[in-house]
């Protein structure tokens, strides 16, 4: 029987989450954990493997370096270092650590024979994606990150909240950078089907503060980090959420930052938009049929995204 391999790179509060939500899910059966903190990431394997009795199935955990990466199946990409203050809601702030850790080891990663699939969490996730790409040379589609992914969760989680209704009903997207500039094209937005223009002409619930609900999907993380310092169960689950749909060839739609080669209208930048994700990474980009003025901001999402890597060029190792 075939085993599922994982790696996770960085053991902080997200990259542990992910590790045990993968356990605890049995996506994985198998797993490398890689941080510079041996102490810290031996701590979390043991943590993990107390709780042996109580997963789905028998994995096994190791710690390794990033040549013992060589034969995973999927790498999820956590590293960071959370420098922002409570009130400060730029992402970029971490590109002084994120980018230049990732410059470190993107080169081990390649030199390992790694030939499966990166999910990247790193912020800011857009940059750090469109880099690991730059860096690792894997066919179109291996490489990812989460994007507006969880962006997506709060939003469909403020709307359920506010019409009373299974959040897995609805179906809309926060897409463009995970960062400020993100849109949420409410002309697409729908529940079941039913497009929420139509639904609020007979039924008063539907009639939500869309401005306020756009915002808690951009901004509620930060309600979050202003309380606990960092975010960790939410974003695990949306990793751990592609991995599965990798893993299991599931072939799910959901918004990921992707490599943009012509679609919306946009090149050379990687973007959250709604992706077919399956056993070969993203599969099939979405394109989401935007009113003009969707488009509009879509493209300042994009041009966002640009100033920030041509940030990050700068940025010395």
């Amino acid at each position: 029987m075939y085993k599922v391999k994982v790696g996770i790179v960085g053991l902080g509060n997200v990259g542990c989450h992910v590790l045990y939500t993968l356990a605890l899910q049995g996506i994985g059966d198998e797993f490398v954990l890689v941080d510079l903190n041996e102490s810290k990431a031996a701590a979390e394997r043991q943590d993990v493997f107390d709780s042996a009795e109580f997963l789905p199935h028998r994995v096994k955990i190791s710690l390794g370096s990033f040549e013992d990466l060589g034969d995973c199946d999927v790498i999820v990409n956590a590293v960071g270092k959370i420098t922002l203050l409570i009130g400060n809601s730029d992402r970029v702030a971490e590109l002084k650590f994120n980018i230049p850790a990732v410059r470190s080891y993107a080169k081990k990663i390649a030199e390992s024979g790694f030939k499966g699939y990166i999910v990247n969490i790193s912020n800011p996730c857009d940059v750090i994606t469109n880099e690991l790409i730059r860096l690792i040379p894997l066919p179109k589609g291996h490489i990812f990150g989460t994007g507006t992914g969880l962006d997506t969760a709060r939003l469909k989680a403020h709307v359920a909240d506010k019409c009373n209704i299974d959040p897995k009903s609805i179906n809309g997207y926060m897409i463009g950078e995970h960062g400020s500039s993100q849109m949420t094209p409410w002309s697409t937005f729908n529940i079941n089907g039913m497009p929420l223009d139509e639904l609020v002409k007979t039924d008063p619930r539907f009639d939500i503060d869309r401005a306020n609900a756009e915002l808690a999907g951009r901004e509620g993380g930060w309600v979050t980090f202003s309380g606990k310092h960092h975010t960790d169960f939410a974003i695990a689950l949306t990793a751990a959420r592609c991995v599965k749909a990798i893993v299991f060839d599931e072939k799910m739609v959901i918004p990921a930052s992707c490599k943009l080669e012509g679609e919306y209208g946009e090149t050379g930048v990687c973007a959250g938009v709604p992706a077919v994700i399956g056993a070969n990474g993203v599969e099939k980009i979405i394109e989401l049929p935007l009113t003009d003025t969707e488009k509009e901001k879509f493209h300042l999402c994009c041009d966002h995204i640009r100033e920030n890597i041509r940030i990050a060029a700068e940025i010395k190792e």
